[in-house]
């Protein structure tokens, strides 16, 4: 007998900061219903770092509070400041049940793997993976050149067409190639673009 499918998850929230002692936890939603996925008894998996006590284990949703228009939650088991303090910047997933209509502009990571990344009508590359973050998902996009990381958002990606196997962007110039202006300039002063380049990279500040 065949294994059931693995429901599909979404992506619904990430817990940014504790509120008051008694474990409770501000939100940062990811979701146009929060008052369906926030409700009592609804069980989120976690997204921790492997060091994080909470690694591996689930979340069981006790009730949804608002406090000057900011959703917090309170947890099972999460029952003062230190519980709540340790689960900061976790990411909530849960369980999209299967009879459920996906939420607008919403696909899952395997829908997006795969496509082709087309600009203005050429193909550029393919996506390859998608990295979720707090602040916003990435998308790594596989090219000649090697992987870009594409923010997804609808100023860089304004088409998404799953059926077209296709993925449309609009990144600002640079992103995909050097800049003529920049390859222009490096020759003429001389110096190699590679020398350049690890230069710029050295004055980033990390986690930019």
């Amino acid at each position: 007998m065949a294994a059931a499918p693995r429901p599909q998850q979404l992506r619904v929230g990430r817990l940014t900061k504790a509120h008051g002692l008694k474990g409770a936890i501000k939100l940062e939603l990811y979701t146009d219903d929060p008052e369906r996925r926030f409700v009592p008894g609804a069980v989120f998996s976690l997204q921790v770092p492997d060091s994080s006590p909470w690694h591996g284990r689930t979340l069981s949703f006790r009730e949804l509070r608002w406090y000057n228009g900011q959703p917090v939650g309170f947890f099972e088991g999460v029952d003062d400041r230190t519980a709540a303090e340790s689960l900061v910047k976790a990411i909530l997933w849960v369980d999209q049940p299967a009879d459920e209509e996906p939420e607008p502009d919403a696909w899952y990571d395997h829908q997006l793997v795969g496509l082709a990344v087309v600009r203005d009508g050429e193909r550029i590359g393919e996506v390859a993976h998608v990295d979720h973050l707090p602040a916003q998902d990435l998308l790594i996009v596989k090219t000649k050149r090697g992987d870009v990381m594409v923010p997804f958002v609808s100023a860089f990606v304004p088409e998404v067409d799953v059926e077209a196997g296709t993925l449309t962007v609009t990144p600002p110039p640079g992103l995909f190639e050097e800049l003529p202006e920049e390859a222009a300039g490096t020759e003429e002063a001389g110096v190699p673009e590679s020398a350049v380049a690890d230069g710029e990279a050295s004055d980033e500040p990390s986690g930019a």
